[in-house]
């Protein structure tokens, strides 16, 4: 942090006026100064266990295709499990604190973060809003500790942006269901105890908990990834999978519901997302503070100045946009298109910034000692999943326009 006293003449900046201004992360808008005590403390507390414990082994985890799942328990005992969840053992936090612990943990990698997304967003929330009291009890504390992961089957192997039309169907025998078909690039596929499944019905769309052993359920990994290296992606086979009443979640009627789970999912890479981009500019801030060219440090450089400068302008249009979307999604006022429109808005910045910073790095910028091109190459799979980029930008056209033009 800098103090910088104003040198203005005009009225446009009152002399002798002291401007405070975070530099390194960037946070030249002071959105610190939005935070409740609480919400800097939960910052606070994740960005120095990613410090500790992510940033020191995660470039080796993305080039040997390996999930840290030794972190998993820790992330639990920080309480980021069900953050915002209230009951069953979660933290019950706001969603700017949950907010702020997805963009730390994507400080550390992508991979990281939509672990943290899926066992939140898109498994313990579907089972929170739309499941029966039983299986809350079941599935909630176990995954709150991390004695249970989860996954989220929705995408299929012919299509992942027009879900309506899933071929995985599930036709009811005796009391039981029976569930057939495929899902494909399922982030924790063959690491979770249950999957929230998505299947086609005479009824329409409905979910299930399928658990992991259930006869006809198989899973596989999808390996030789140049993105998302960190992170376990599946496939997943239903061959007559058989699954009690009992495990269907009861409330959960239409293609509504997981789309509601898709939205806590982009809520959750809004925030991600910046801190993906905070690392990249920091390191290239860094850098160019130390290398020098034709005589002069690179920060010295006009053009470097104006790239660092436009990342931190970038980041922190971005910072103020995720933080207005967390105070709406608290008062229970957030649209999903307004979720859609963050989500274009701020994987688009972070993967320009971290392409930004990969030329700013030289040569040394393809090196995965530099966290910029693991970063650049995580964001090309972010800009694509819960949602494209095209498919966002079209929500947000049918809301200005009322006219759909998928």
């Amino acid at each position: 942090m800098i103090g910088l006293r104003g040198r203005g003449t005009g009225s446009a900046c009152a002399e002798d006026s002291i401007v405070t201004l975070d530099i390194e992360n960037p946070d030249f808008m002071n959105l610190d100064s939005l935070l409740t005590d609480d919400e800097r403390q939960v910052h606070a507390t994740v960005a120095r266990w990613v410090d500790e414990r992510v940033l020191p082994i995660i470039a080796e985890c993305f080039e040997r295709e390996r999930f840290p799942r030794e972190l998993v328990p820790e992330m639990a005992e920080l309480g980021l499990f069900g953050a915002t969840l209230h009951g069953y053992g979660c933290a019950g936090l706001n969603n700017i604190a949950y907010g702020l612990i997805m963009q730390e943990l994507e400080r550390g990698d992508s991979g990281l973060r939509s672990f943290g997304s899926v066992q939140n967003g898109l498994c313990m929330y579907p089972i929170y809003r739309y499941g029966s009291d039983e299986q809350k009890d079941r599935w909630l504390p176990a995954m709150a500790r991390a004695e249970a992961i989860g996954c989220f089957g929705l995408t299929e192997p012919d299509g992942g942006s027009d879900p309506g039309t899933m071929k995985t169907h599930a036709r009811k025998v005796g009391g039981d269901w029976v569930i057939n078909g495929a899902k494909m690039w399922i982030t924790n596929g063959t690491i979770a105890d249950v999957a929230v499944v998505w299947a086609m019905t005479e009824q329409g769309v409905r979910g299930f908990l399928v658990e992991r052993g259930t006869p006809g359920y198989t899973t596989r990994d999808i390996p030789h990834k140049f993105s998302l290296r960190a992170s376990v992606t599946s496939e997943l086979f239903f061959d007559d999978c058989r699954v009690p009443e009992r495990n269907r979640l009861p409330r959960a009627e239409g293609l509504a519901a997981p789309l509601s789970c898709l939205t806590q999912a982009r809520y959750s890479i809004v925030w991600g997302a910046i801190g993906a981009a905070q690392a990249c500019y920091r390191e290239a801030l860094a850098f160019a503070r130390q290398r020098v060219l034709f005589g002069k440090r690179l920060i010295e450089k006009q053009i470097i100045q104006q790239r660092l400068a436009n990342m931190a302008r970038r980041i922190s249009t971005a910072q103020l946009l995720a933080w207005q979307l967390g105070r709406l999604k608290d008062l229970e006022k957030m649209d999903y298109t307004q979720v859609c429109l963050a989500k274009w808005n701020n994987v688009r910045m972070a993967l320009d910034v971290a392409r930004e910073a990969r030329d700013m790095l030289g040569a040394g910028g393809i090196s995965v000692e530099c966290c910029p091109i693991r970063h650049m190459l995580n964001m090309e799979s972010v800009i694509t999943y819960e949602g494209t980029e095209t498919i966002h930008q079209l929500i947000v056209g049918r809301a200005i326009t009322d006219q759909a033009a998928f």
